[in-house]
């Protein structure tokens, strides 16, 4: 008798025990920004998303997926612009996992499937436009319209990651430069534009002088026939236009010999 009810608290320690066991592998504790994925022998029950210890279905596979926001910064991507010119592009990418189901059963790796969405992305957004423009202004640009293309990458990436469920929060061109085989002969060509321009515009006020200085001279009664008009506008554009100092000139005969 003894030894029977010895073996009938064995067997009820023993299945106690189990049911304790059973018991705690029910409990999931959930941390802040952090979510828990409870599959159940295979069949997808649910996410806890609040954070404290909770108590889901017994031997259920609880894994961990982070809820933080996140940084992706991708290397420097050498594409062609939409002019064929080899440039070098980065960008950041910020999001965060929104659809925590997707994150974990529709892709494999969702980290390494943003990283993969991202470059490609930028290679396709570099590609549409061209490095600068320089003709015309109203051409979108990537290094002049930086906030048009970013939005433009965040509008494209968020199509390829939503299968993910990912959300972007921002993305931003962090790197933009001509490639370096070409880098030179761009920048002389920058210099070069740069430098019409200014004489453009040191060109139309040196018009405007002129026609002011000669319409002072008839408001002042000084009357001057055609050729001594014409010598004094090639004189004053001369000294107004040029980058050197003007060397004075004295003239001891007469104009017309």
């Amino acid at each position: 008798m003894k030894d029977t009810s010895s073996y009938g608290l064995v067997a009820v320690g023993a299945i106690l025990i189990v049911l304790a066991l059973v018991g705690l592998s029910s409990l999931v504790i959930v941390q802040p920004n952090e979510a828990k994925v409870i599959t159940f022998f295979g069949t997808y029950v649910g996410t806890v998303v609040e954070s404290g210890l909770w108590m889901v279905l017994p031997l259920s596979t609880k894994s961990t997926i982070s809820l933080k926001v996140r940084n992706f910064n991708s290397q420097k991507l050498k594409v062609n612009d939409a002019e064929g010119n080899p440039v070098e592009i980065g960008a950041v990418i910020v999001f965060r996992v929104v659809d925590t189901a997707k994150a974990s059963f529709d892709v494999d790796q969702y980290e390494r499937f943003v990283e993969i969405q991202s470059e490609t992305a930028i290679r396709h957004i570099a590609a549409q436009y061209p490095y600068d423009t320089f003709e015309d202004a109203s051409t979108v640009s990537l290094r002049g319209n930086a906030d048009e293309v970013a939005a433009e990458l965040l509008r494209e990436l968020q199509e390829r990651l939503d299968v993910a469920g990912v959300q972007l929060r921002e993305t931003r061109i962090t790197h933009l430069a001509y490639a370096p085989e070409i880098a030179s002969a761009m920048l002389q060509r920058q210099q070069a534009i740069a430098i019409v321009a200014a004489r453009q515009k040191i060109v139309e006020g040196a018009v405007g002088m002129v026609d002011a200085a000669l319409r002072q001279l008839e408001d002042n009664g000084i009357v001057l026939d055609d050729e001594r008009r014409a010598a004094m506008i090639n004189n004053l554009m001369v000294s107004i236009v040029s980058d050197r100092a003007a060397q004075p000139v004295i003239n001891t005969g007469s104009l017309y010999s």
